[in-house]
C-alpha cells in the first residue's frame, strides 16, 4: 500500500505540473492570435500531432491501460515499479511548454488574468472529480480513475481555453462596449478635433508616423503609438492619451475580417482618409484581394461628409475607391501618373538614404532627403505629403519634418553592430516590402550578404508561390540564405534551388534565436545581414 501512496503524489505533482504548463502554453498562443477563438482553433487544427495530441499522451494511455489489465495485481512490486517509472516520462514537461527565449513572453493584462482563472478552474474538475469518484471505488479501481483525471486535465489543454473563452465572453463583451463608449463620448465632447484614418495592406504604420511627424509643424497631434490598430488598441489611447491640447488624432485602421473598418470608424469617424495599398496580406481571412480592397475602401465611405480622401494613384485598387468620396480627392504617385497631384522624381538612393523631387498640385517642387530607403517609402512620404496639403500646409513648410524622419524599428532599419551592417526588416514582411529590401540587400558590396528568414504567411492559396518567388529573388541578391523553419520555409528553399543558388548556402534553423547563435562565429566585418520577417512564437517549429 505505501508504494501506491508514493505513486500517487508523484504522479500528482508531475501531472498537475505538466497540465499547467501545457494550459499557459495555450493561453500564451490564444493571446497571441488576439484572442480570436475562430484563429486559435485554425492554428490547432494544423498542428493536431505537434500540440494538441503528444506522445506523452499515448504513454500516459498506455499506462492507464497497464493498470487495467494488472489491476487484480496492483499492490504487487513490479506494476508499481513499471508505472512510477512511465508516468513521471508521460508527463514530464517537454520542451514544447518550456519556457525558453520567447519574442512576446505571456502578457498578465486583466483579460489574461481572467482567462487563467476560468481555464485553470475547468481544468482542475476531472482531476477533482477523478479524486471523488475514485475515492467511492476502492484503491484499485479508484486509483485509476484518478490518473485518469490527470491525463484528461492535460490532454484537453486546448478545449479549457475555448471554453473559458467561451465562459467569459459576456464578460470581455461588456468590458468592451465600455471602452468604445466611454472613447465616443470622449471623442463627441471634441467636434474640434481633426481625425485622420490610415488603412492598406501595406504601410499603414509608416505613414502614420510620417503624417505625425508632418502634421506637428503646425499641429498639435496625437498618433497611436506602433501597430495599435485594432477597436481596443484605438480605444485605449483615445481615452488614455487624448489631451484637450490635441488639435488632431491620426488613427491606423487595420483588418482581418469584414466588418473591422465599420467597427473602427464607429469609434472614430475620420475627417480625412488615406488609403496606401491593397495587397496579399490577410489573405488566410479575407480570402480574396477584391475582398481586402472593398473592406479597405470602406473608410472613404465612412469619411465625414466633403471629407479629403488620398489615395495612391499607382494601385488600381485603391484608385477605383475615389467614386466612393464626397470629398477632394488627392492621388499621389511614384510611377510618373498623370493624374496624380502629389508625385515624385528622380528618386536616388545612397549609403545616407533616399533623396527625390516632390512636385505638388501648385507645381511646386523641392528636392527632399530622407534616411528611408526604399521606393515604397517614397511612396509613403507622398502619401504624408498630400495630408499635409489637405490639412493647409504648404510643401516647403514640410520639408524640414521629412528631413527629420528617422527609421521605424524593425522596417528596413539599417544599423551598424561592430564591424557587420544589419538591415532590420523584422516586421510584418509582405510580397513588396520583402522584395524591396532583398534589393536593397543585393546592393550591398561591403561584405558577405546574408538573409535571415521565415518566409511570408497569411497569403492564403498563394502562400507557396509567393515564397517560392521570394526564394528566386534572394539568390540573385544574397550570398547565404538562413531560413527559419524547415517546413515554413520550404517553399523559399523550392525557389533558391531552382534559380541556381547552391545547397550549401542554405542553411535552415529551428528558430531566429539559433539562426543568431549560428551568426555570432559566422559573421566577418564587412558582412550584411537582413532580417526578413520574424514570426511571432507561434510559428516556431521544434
Amino acid at each position: 500500500m505505501v508504494y501506491l501512496y508514493i505513486f500517487a503524489f508523484i504522479a500528482t505533482v508531475f501531472g498537475t505540473w505538466r497540465a499547467w504548463r501545457r494550459l499557459r502554453f495555450f493561453l500564451h498562443i490564444f493571446q497571441l492570435e488576439g484572442y480570436k477563438t475562430d484563429e486559435f482553433a485554425r492554428w490547432l487544427a494544423n498542428r493536431p500531432f505537434d500540440v494538441v495530441l503528444r506522445r506523452s499522451h499515448v504513454v500516459g494511455v498506455l499506462v492507464l491501460s497497464l493498470g487495467y489489465v494488472a489491476n487484480q495485481w496492483l499492490f504487487t512490486y513490479w506494476p508499481v515499479l513499471l508505472a512510477l517509472v512511465l508516468w513521471p516520462i508521460a508527463f514530464a514537461s517537454s520542451r514544447r511548454y518550456r519556457n525558453e527565449r520567447q519574442k512576446k513572453p505571456l502578457a498578465l493584462t486583466p483579460r489574461m488574468k481572467r482567462l487563467i482563472s476560468a481555464s485553470a478552474a475547468l481544468a482542475l474538475l476531472p482531476i477533482l472529480c477523478g479524486g471523488v469518484f475514485g475515492a467511492t471505488m476502492g484503491p484499485k479501481k479508484g486509483f485509476l480513475v484518478w490518473l485518469g483525471g490527470l491525463l484528461l486535465a492535460d490532454l484537453l489543454g486546448p478545449v479549457w481555453v475555448i471554453f473559458a473563452a467561451f465562459l467569459i465572453r459576456p464578460v470581455e463583451l461588456s468590458i468592451q462596449r465600455g471602452f468604445k463608449i466611454k472613447a465616443r463620448r470622449r471623442l463627441a465632447k471634441r467636434p474640434d478635433l481633426k481625425i485622420v484614418g490610415i488603412t492598406g495592406s501595406y504601410g499603414k504604420t509608416s505613414v502614420k508616423f510620417i503624417v505625425a511627424e508632418i502634421l506637428r509643424q503646425r499641429y498639435n497631434v496625437l498618433a497611436t503609438p506602433g501597430s495599435y490598430n485594432t477597436p481596443m488598441g484605438v480605444c485605449l489611447v483615445i481615452n488614455r492619451d487624448l489631451r484637450r491640447e490635441h488639435q488632431g488624432l491620426i488613427l491606423e485602421m487595420g483588418v482581418r475580417k469584414r466588418g473591422d473598418i465599420r467597427e473602427l470608424c464607429e469609434i472614430a469617424t475620420p475627417d480625412l482618409a488615406v488609403v496606401t495599398t491593397i495587397g496579399m496580406a490577410h489573405l488566410a481571412t479575407m480570402k480574396s484581394i477584391e475582398a481586402i480592397a472593398e473592406e479597405k475602401g470602406k473608410l472613404v465611405e465612412f469619411v465625414k461628409p466633403g471629407g479629403d480622401v488620398i489615395l495612391n494613384a499607382d494601385d488600381p485598387y485603391v484608385v477605383e475607391m475615389a467614386a466612393r468620396a464626397t470629398g477632394r480627392v488627392w492621388r499621389v504617385s511614384t510611377e510618373g501618373n498623370p493624374n496624380a497631384d502629389i508625385t515624385a522624381h528622380d528618386i536616388r538612393y545612397g549609403p545616407g538614404g533616399t533623396s527625390f523631387n516632390v512636385r505638388d498640385d501648385r507645381s511646386h517642387e523641392v528636392e527632399i532627403r530622407t534616411l528611408l530607403l526604399g521606393k515604397h517609402n517614397v511612396l509613403n512620404i507622398l502619401l504624408g505629403v498630400a495630408t499635409g496639403r489637405a490639412m493647409g500646409l504648404r510643401l516647403r513648410q514640410m520639408r524640414p519634418a521629412l528631413g527629420r524622419l528617422q527609421p521605424i524599428e524593425h522596417r528596413l532599419h539599417i544599423r551598424r553592430e561592430g564591424p557587420v551592417t544589419i538591415i532590420d526588416d523584422a516586421f510584418n514582411a509582405n510580397p513588396v516590402g520583402a522584395r524591396n529590401a532583398v534589393e536593397i540587400l543585393g546592393q550591398f558590396r561591403s561584405g558577405r550578404r546574408i538573409i535571415v528568414t521565415p518566409g511570408m504567411i497569411e497569403l492564403g492559396e498563394r502562400h507557396r508561390e509567393e515564397n517560392r518567388l521570394l526564394g528566386k529573388h534572394i539568390a540573385a541578391n544574397a550570398d547565404l540564405a538562413l531560413l527559419v523553419g524547415a517546413e515554413q520555409t520550404r517553399p523559399i528553399w523550392e525557389g533558391l534551388t531552382a534559380a541556381g543558388f547552391p545547397d550549401s548556402a542554405i542553411i535552415v534553423v529551428p528558430s531566429l534565436f539559433a539562426a543568431q547563435d549560428f551568426l555570432r562565429s559566422y559573421l566577418q566585418p564587412g558582412d550584411v545581414v537582413l532580417y526578413e520577417n520574424d514570426l511571432p512564437d507561434q510559428f516556431n517549429e521544434f
